[in-house]
């Protein structure tokens, strides 16, 4: 079964992209959700895992209440409000929500620094 997330922008995508191996599927909403691409990700997701990752802002929040509709089984993974989106959250914490939501076997784990 293959393993989804969901993400508002393609900033977004690209930052779990470096943290999460290639066998994950990340979507994006790009920002909006018409009715077109609403189906489009239905088609897209089928009957795979599916996961929502958000901003924590009124437009995330309003995306996300329209996707957990849509997927009613999706797990959630929620960024910190305070930070500057998905894209705009530390490596450190978007680990600690993807462990938190099972997703650890998919985690690039970054080289740790030297000091």
């Amino acid at each position: 079964m293959e393993t989804i997330i969901i993400v508002e922008g393609k900033n977004d995508r690209s930052r779990l992209k470096r943290l999460l191996s290639p066998d994950i599927t990340i979507l994006c909403t790009y920002g909006t959700l018409s009715t077109d691409r609403l189906e489009e990700l239905k088609r897209k997701v089928g009957d795979e895992a599916v996961y929502l990752f958000m901003d924590n802002d009124t437009s995330g929040k309003k995306i996300r209440a329209i996707l957990r509709d849509a997927f009613p089984d999706a797990e959630q993974i929620y960024t910190r409000r305070g930070y500057a989106g998905v894209e705009g959250t530390p490596d450190e914490y978007i680990i600690q929500q993807l462990e938190k939501a099972g997703l650890e076997e998919y985690i690039q784990y970054p080289d740790p620094t030297p000091f």
